[in-house]
C-alpha cells in the first residue's frame, strides 16, 4: 500500500517512503507461534473427553482468537497502515486503519533533526527520529525508523535543497516594463 501521490502538492515528489522497522513484528510473530502451538495442544487434549473438555476447548479457542486479534493481527495492521514519507517539501506521518492520524511538517520549519539508537536498535539498524520545528507543535518523534541515521542525513539534505529552492523563487527578477 503505497502513499497516494494524489495527496501530494503541485510539483511535490516522494523521496523516501518507509514503514516502521520489521522488528516491531517479531513479538507478534513469536506470539502467533505460541498461540498456534497452545491451541493445537488444547484441541488435541480436549478432543478425547466429555462435556468439561468440550467447554475447555471452546473457552481455549475463544481466548486464542482474542489473543490472535489483539496481540498478533492488530500490531500487524498498525505496522501495515503506518507510513513515514519524505518528500522534497515535507515530512508526512500517517497511522491507523479505522482511526487515522496524520502529521505533516514542512521542511522549511525544520530546525533540528536528531536520532536515538539503543544497543538493540543498532543491531537491527533502526532507531527513533526526533525532528524539531519552529511551530507550535514543536517536536515530531518517529519511532522504529529503518536506517535512522541515513534518514536523518536525508532530511538535512532535503531541507537545504528546499531552502535553496525557496530562496531562488523569492529572488526572481520582477518584470519592469
Amino acid at each position: 500500500m503505497a502513499y497516494p501521490t494524489k495527496l501530494l502538492g503541485d510539483d511535490e515528489s516522494i523521496v523516501h517512503e518507509l514503514r516502521p522497522h520489521w522488528r516491531t513484528l517479531v513479538g507478534p510473530a513469536l506470539l502467533l507461534l505460541v498461540v498456534a502451538a497452545g491451541t493445537g495442544f488444547l484441541l488435541s487434549w480436549s478432543s478425547t473427553g466429555g462435556t468439561l473438555h468440550s467447554v475447555l476447548r471452546w473457552a481455549g479457542l475463544a481466548i486464542a482468537l482474542v489473543g490472535f486479534v489483539g496481540w498478533v493481527l492488530r500490531p500487524f495492521l498498525n505496522w501495515y497502515t503506518t507510513h513515514y514519507v519524505l518528500t522534497d517539501r515535507r515530512i508526512i506521518v500517517r497511522t491507523g486503519l479505522l482511526h487515522r492520524e496524520g502529521r505533516d511538517m514542512p521542511l522549511s520549519r525544520v530546525n533540528d533533526v536528531s536520532f536515538r539508537e539503543s544497543l538493540f536498535d543498532r543491531i537491527f539498524r533502526c532507531g527513533t527520529l526526533m525532528v524539531e520545528s519552529g511551530s507550535e507543535q514543536g517536536q515530531l518523534v518517529i519511532a522504529n525508523v529503518p536506517a535512522v541515521e541515513l534518514v536523518q542525513r536525508e532530511i538535512y539534505r532535503l531541507h537545504d535543497a528546499d531552502d535553496e529552492r525557496r530562496r531562488g523563487l523569492g529572488s526572481l527578477p520582477s518584470d519592469r516594463s
